[in-house]
């Protein structure tokens, strides 16, 4: 046992792949949470009944191209990218216009979809929670946790340009906040550890008694970089706090829809 162990509550939390590894067993449910670009994308998609493959970051076997016509899916493109040539890209507006025939993405991430393959096989589950569906993602959590278990709250932060290390991203944790509180009213007497606290007091900080969580993540770094960009409609997107039943749960190498779960509000 290491100081930074917090098998001692049933709710943890830690942020990317690295620290995601460090509180999950085979016992814990994670919930990986990339709210400005991977997991609101997988969130959409799945709303519109797309499978959802993440690739992560760098693969040391096959490209994504490669992986995706394995698969018989469709890469994402970099948001700029689709943007100039068309496509679906880990933007979140792109998934919801993308057109009807599409069934199967692939969805390369550094972050949110790096950090989803790193917690895979070393979990009793993985889902992929934001603001849109905290409330189902916790009535799902809620039901598998009447069993026993633990959940893992794995924010997946962003990347510094200039070293690649992990950016601690507001709006992570923000959305494994917003899932915690959900949580907590289907389960009160769940024990939670000091960095899962601290994620529920940022996220009911920073929605405050206004409840304007677009106003919140406009205001975060990653928030105000993709309005400067000419994304603002995807951090309107990511906002839509409870705006999805549906529950993306990774079966095998692919995120579906697994039950709606029970309302935890």
């Amino acid at each position: 046992m290491t100081p930074y162990d917090q098998s001692a509550y049933r709710v943890r939390l830690e942020w990317g792949p690295v620290g995601g590894v460090e509180v999950v067993d085979r016992h814990t449910y994670a919930v990986v949470a990339d709210v400005l670009s991977f997991t609101t994308c997988v969130s959409v998609a799945v709303d519109r009944g797309l499978e959802v493959l993440p690739w992560r970051a760098s693969s040391p076997d096959e490209d994504a191209d490669t992986y995706a016509d394995r698969h018989a899916a469709v890469r994402a493109l970099g948001r700029d990218e689709a943007r100039e040539h068309g496509g679906v890209s880990l933007s979140p507006a792109s998934l919801r216009d993308a057109p009807p025939d599409l069934r199967r993405v692939v969805l390369p991430s550094p972050n949110g979809a790096t950090t989803v393959v790193a917690l895979a096989e070393r979990c009793a589950g993985v889902v992929a929670g934001c603001l849109r569906n905290r409330t189902a993602v916790a009535g799902w959590l809620a039901e598998r946790l009447a069993e026993g278990g633990a959940v893992a709250l794995v924010p997946a932060g962003e990347r510094w340009a200039a070293d690649g290390s992990l950016r601690p991203a507001a709006e992570d944790l923000y959305g494994v906040g917003a899932v915690l509180e959900a949580l907590l009213a289907a389960v009160p007497d769940l024990t939670a550890s000091p960095e899962a606290v601290a994620a529920l007091t940022a996220w009911r900080a920073a929605a405050g008694a206004s409840a304007d969580v677009a106003g919140a993540l406009r205001a975060t770094g990653s928030g105000r970089e993709l309005v400067e960009r000419g994304y603002a409609t995807d951090v309107d997107i990511a906002a839509e706090l409870d705006a999805s039943d549906h529950v993306p749960v990774l079966t095998g190498t692919t995120f579906v829809s697994g039950s709606g779960g029970v309302r935890a509000l």
